[in-house]
């Protein structure tokens, strides 16, 4: 059975940092790309970053320089680390598992940055 569970998130005042987890199962993970998504308010939901099998990493122009994505496959799970946290960075954020034609999805983790 495939399982994403992520977990990590929470509210954080502007300027902050969370580190968001994406735990895998069912599936061998270090085939797959891995992505985080998140869908803000009122958004359509939005690719952030991606981490290939082969560990190169592409963001999203918002939120690079202050997003990290990485991935341990002896632990299959993917990692999102934020710093310097916006209010419009405020969303669930979730992760994909993906190896044509399989995709597979977490059930999300809300990020609220308020003051």
């Amino acid at each position: 059975q495939v399982q994403l569970v992520e977990s990590g998130g929470g509210l954080v005042q502007p300027g902050g940092s969370l580190r968001l987890s994406c735990a895998a199962s069912g599936f061998t993970f270090s085939r797959y790309t891995m992505n985080w998504y998140r869908q803000g308010p009122g958004k359509e939901r939005e690719l952030v970053a991606t981490i290939s099998s082969a560990f190169s990493v592409v963001y999203v122009d918002s939120v690079k320089g202050r997003f990290t994505i990485s991935r341990d496959n002896a632990k299959n799970t993917v990692y999102l680390e934020m710093n310097s946290l916006k209010p419009e960075d405020t969303a669930v954020y979730y992760c994909r598992a993906y190896d044509r034609p399989n995709a597979y999805w977490g059930q999300g983790t809300q990020v609220t940055v308020s003051s």
